[in-house]
């Protein structure tokens, strides 16, 4: 067994390409081998900007041999079937094998290849990988790139070592011919550098000023960058991904701490930190009480002689100019208040069917200021919502926001503080993206909370309501993301918010605007659609003073359209919460046994009723139940039952029961009977079914309504033993049709019992 060492060395690699080339190359690597028959030991893979490095160890010498076989025409097929063979294969009739296939004699070609020199193999493998390599973007160069079957790399490659053992697997690919000569440091070690195998290969590099494993640099910056910063007694701001970009750009990291004027920092800290590393690649640092401090770190690619004095000087000045630019957007932007900004998103499309930016900001006003009025969020002032929604957009034409678009809201939430507006006002300008990802926070403030969650479910209903739904992996506005960050926001908060009375108040909204442009009529009208559609009445919004017109019925035409939208948005929301909830354990089956019983769109209440049902369905009780539930449901749709199937087994003709003076026993225990509603003595198993439903039902019905999910489970659970025995002891097709009728009748009245608390058809298992 021996190593084996592989270097692509070209021009500069983008950082963000490293980590793909690497799983790439690994992936061709071991896809070729794999191909000849070849399993390498361990592998390992490094880059540098200047070069991609792959080293397997426990490398065979040579291939094992293979035996081939190839199935061919049976013994009885015409002779040209046999003369087709024999060409494919190479071989002559004495040579195949004759075997017994399914009782047919059928010829086979056995072909012994001996194994071959993995030398060889690699020899070939390489330049295949090397063409087959995916960059994300790729070149051509030099006289070749005129044709369009010349090598493509992500910039021109430069050269190839390439050693099994310590011997070179010769190979060839665009012109570059493998070697074991490799570079060092393009400044401390220019010249070539000869590679004696995979045992020196990092050594060597390293003497030369090259630490070609990315990991070892990673943690060397990480380090370094925060000693230099104590040393200065600061505190290095973490940012992971800024270490693993500065990795990826530099062959022999020198970490350098400088510093910018101190008058900078009247700027918002976000921007001088995102200033240094989006355009720079700097660190920022902080002083002992927490506060951003003038001072860098940034990360040089060389030991300088002057200890780094000059690279330090050099990106001061270019921090400076940053710095200096952001300042004036920040002095500029302050000359105009946030509600002159807002003005200017009438300019801006938000889309060609959903209006302006400006457009959006109103609905999202109104909609913000209904979830407060109305209670849904708790604790929260309507005319805070109303105006922290009017601005929470004002940003976005501000001159820092158009160079920083990553800053959107949060310096929103900054200019709303330098006009002295409420901070609850601007807490929600800054945090109504929130939560972005899954890591992010969710707010909590309550008019943050209004906002956000208008502003989702605006964007949400809009795109639903003109068919512009996620489709596959497909998702251009984000709607998958919106809807989780609804879906957090009203969980961790327990926010009871109605999923689809949220959607109609939002929808109306869309339906005015549309409305307004045709034809306008009284407010009244409006408010008469909304109030058939919700049996109360709401005062949408202000439609202004005109003729009536046929207004009314177009409105109301249009809202009850809306609410098929709304019905795929609540399927929509199903979806996203199965996969939300996954992760935390909870059964997609048991979130679909919920949402299938209908009007269950708080998601406070459906959830509780989920994590009761899990719990439930994860016990004795609940397993032997639902095995009940589904014997009782297989009979019922045998007989295609429904509860219209069920007749009164007890008519009665007058106001007075005939037989209630009489005094023969016998009579009396027939009259016992009718009485029960059966029409004749219930067996034993029978009546107890009935007993426990009598005591069941009212139980589940006041616990649901009282959103006490355990007990209404503990109510089914009390259902268990008498199904149980039913199944056990009644003939449910009993030759008696009055019999057949009422206990059929029964388990229909058990099957809608259970559904009174989840839809236990959809539960597997």
């Amino acid at each position: 067994m021996t190593d084996f060492l592989l270097e692509l060395r070209s021009e500069e690699i983008p950082a963000r390409m490293q980590a793909g080339a690497r799983a790439d190359l690994e992936k061709l690597f071991r896809k070729e081998l794999a191909a000849a028959g070849v399993t390498p030991g361990q592998i390992t893979v490094w880059s540098t900007p200047r070069r991609l490095a792959l080293i397997a160890n426990g490398m065979p010498d040579v291939t094992e041999a293979v035996s081939e076989e190839t199935k061919g025409p049976a013994t009885s097929a015409p002779e040209q079937a046999l003369e087709g063979f024999l060409r494919k294969t190479g071989l002559t009739k004495d040579q195949l094998e004759v075997r017994d296939v399914k009782g047919k004699d059928t010829y086979f070609a056995v072909v012994e290849k001996p194994g071959r020199a993995v030398k060889d193999v690699l020899a070939e493998a390489i330049p295949a990988i090397v063409r087959a390599f995916p960059w994300p973007k790729s070149q051509r160069w030099g006289a070749a790139s005129i044709g369009t079957d010349s090598l493509r790399w992500v910039r021109p490659l430069s050269g190839i070592v390439a050693i099994l053992g310590e011997d070179l697997v010769e190979c060839e690919v665009g012109g570059i011919r493998s070697g074991y000569a490799t570079k060092g440091h393009r400044f401390h070690a220019p010249g070539e550098i000869t590679i004696g195998g995979a045992h020196d290969y990092a050594r060597k590099l390293s003497a030369c000023h090259v630490i070609v494993d990315h990991v070892e640099r990673q943690d060397l910056i990480r380090d370094e960058a925060r000693n230099v910063a104590a040393a200065a007694g600061l505190k290095l701001v973490e940012d992971e991904g800024l270490v693993i970009e500065n990795a990826g750009l530099t062959e022999w990291p020198v970490p350098l701490l400088g510093r910018f004027d101190e008058a900078f920092l009247e700027v918002p800290p976000e921007t001088i930190q995102l200033t240094a590393r989006v355009n720079q690649k700097y660190f920022v640092c902080e002083d002992a009480d927490g506060n951003l401090a003038d001072a860098f770190v940034c990360t040089a690619n060389i030991d300088a002689t002057d200890g780094g004095v000059g690279i330090v000087a050099g990106n001061r000045k270019v921090l400076a100019a940053r710095l200096s630019d952001a300042r004036f957007f920040w002095q500029q932007d302050r000359k105009v208040s946030l509600s002159d900004q807002a003005k200017k998103l009438a300019r801006i499309t938000f889309h060609e069917k959903l209006g302006t930016v400006a457009d959006k900001v109103e609905r999202v006003a109104k909609l913000a200021e209904w979830l407060a009025a109305e209670g849904i969020v708790p604790n929260c002032d309507p005319v805070l919502a109303r105006q922290a929604a009017e601005l929470c957009k004002a940003d976005l034409v501000t001159e820092m926001v158009g160079e920083f678009p990553e800053l959107q809201g949060l310096m929103g939430g900054y200019y709303a503080r330098a006009e002295r507006l409420p901070d609850a006002v601007a807490d929600a300008i800054r945090d109504h993206y929130k939560p972005v990802g899954q890591g992010d926070e969710v707010p909590t403030a309550p008019v943050t909370v209004a906002v956000s969650l208008a502003d989702k479910l605006d964007t949400l209903v809009g795109f639903f309501s003109i068919g512009e739904k996620p489709t596959g992996s497909k998702d251009p506005f984000a709607l998958r993301r919106a809807v989780l960050a609804i879906i957090r926001t009203l969980v961790e908060g327990n926010i009871r918010m109605p999923l689809t009375n949220a959607y109609v108040h939002a929808y109306a909204s869309f339906v005015v605007i549309d409305l307004i442009e045709n034809v306008t009529s009284k407010r009244q009208a409006a408010q008469d659609a909304l109030t058939q559609l919700l049996g109360k009445s709401i005062d949408p919004f202000s439609l202004g003073d005109a003729s009536e017109g046929p207004i009314r019925d177009q409105f109301a035409q249009q809202l009850f359209a809306g609410r098929e939208a709304a019905a795929s948005l609540l399927d929509f929301f199903a979806d996203r919460l199965k996969v939300q909830q996954k992760e935390a354990g909870v059964r997609h089956d048991l979130i679909d046994a919920v949402f299938a019983l209908g009007g269950e769109d708080d998601l406070v209440r459906l959830l509780a009723r989920v994590h009761a049902l899990q719990a439930f369905v994860g016990s004795e009780d609940g397993a032997n139940l639902l095995a009940g539930y589904k014997r009782a449901a297989n009979i019922l749709r045998k007989e295609n039952w429904s509860a219209s199937d069920a007749a009164p087994a007890h008519p009665h003709t007058g106001d007075e029961d005939p037989l209630e003076n009489v005094d023969d026993p016998d009579m009396q225990e027939i009259y016992a009977a009718a009485g029960s509603g059966l029409g004749y003595a219930a067996e034993p198993a029978e009546q107890a079914l009935i007993d426990a439903l009598d005591a069941a039902e009212p139980r589940a019905a006041t616990a649901v309504a009282a959103e006490d999910f355990a007990s209404a489970m503990s109510a089914l659970a009390s259902l268990r033993a008498p199904i149980d025995g039913f199944f056990d002891q009644v003939t449910v097709n009993d030759t008696d049709s009055i019999k057949r009728t009422s206990r059929l009748a029964l388990l229909d009245r058990f099957r809608a019992a259970v559904h009174n608390v989840a839809d236990f058809s959809r539960i597997e298992g």
